[in-house]
């Protein structure tokens, strides 16, 4: 929870560092803004959505050296039978951006083979349209119950969704922006949560 709190400050002093970046920012910003048009007046793509959720949770299941049994994405909803669990796998949709995962692995990997460097503003607007499409329909979901969270806990689940949502942002800002470095955010972030902590002994 300490680490969970330090996020916010911590992320705020990264895009303070980060605000030079105004191409980038434009055609993220702009992506975001144009998917949350289509959320609010179009049909929710809810079949996409699931299908990305039901996916994140077969690809945490695979990385902790799961199976997956059954596998099955609706409009209505989904499921997964895996052979082993945790919390992180229960929870992983709620905070791994899978889409904005996927046009970035997808973006590298052009890049690399056919020099894709002058479609980079495509690809930040794609972006941000992809981790828009992520944090709306997820706090869209959220309001249903969902066991993925209730199993877990309220309060534990909430705690590790806003850990692993600030954490994402916190890695991947320094690696698009460039500034600042990744290890100062890391330490940005070490320091913020020892000074949660001083706060908070001080209290106690």
């Amino acid at each position: 929870m300490p680490a969970a709190v330090a996020a916010l400050p911590t992320l705020m002093r990264i895009l303070r560092h980060s605000e030079e970046s105004t191409t980038i920012w434009v055609s993220l910003l702009a992506g975001g803004a144009c998917w949350i048009v289509v959320f609010l007046l179009l049909p929710k793509p809810m079949w996409i959505y699931v299908l990305g959720h039901e996916l994140t949770h077969a690809l945490w299941t695979w990385a902790f050296g799961g199976k997956v049994k059954q596998f099955k994405a609706t409009a209505k909803g989904g499921h997964v039978i895996i052979t082993k669990t945790n919390f992180l796998i229960s929870l992983a949709p709620y905070f791994f951006p899978l889409y904005a995962v996927l046009v970035a692995f997808l973006f590298l990997v052009g890049d690399w083979v056919w020099d894709w460097h002058r479609f980079q503003w495509g690809f930040h607007f794609l972006l941000g349209a992809a981790y828009a499409f992520h944090v709306t329909l997820t706090l869209y979901v959220m309001q249903m119950r969902q066991t993925d969270i209730t199993d877990q806990g309220w309060v534990f689940s909430m705690v590790v969704i806003w850990l692993g949502n600030f954490g994402t942002l916190i890695l991947a800002i320094p690696i698009l922006m460039g500034k600042p470095s990744l290890w100062s955010a890391l330490g940005w972030w070490w320091i913020e949560t020892g000074n949660f902590l001083q706060r908070l002994g001080r209290v106690f």
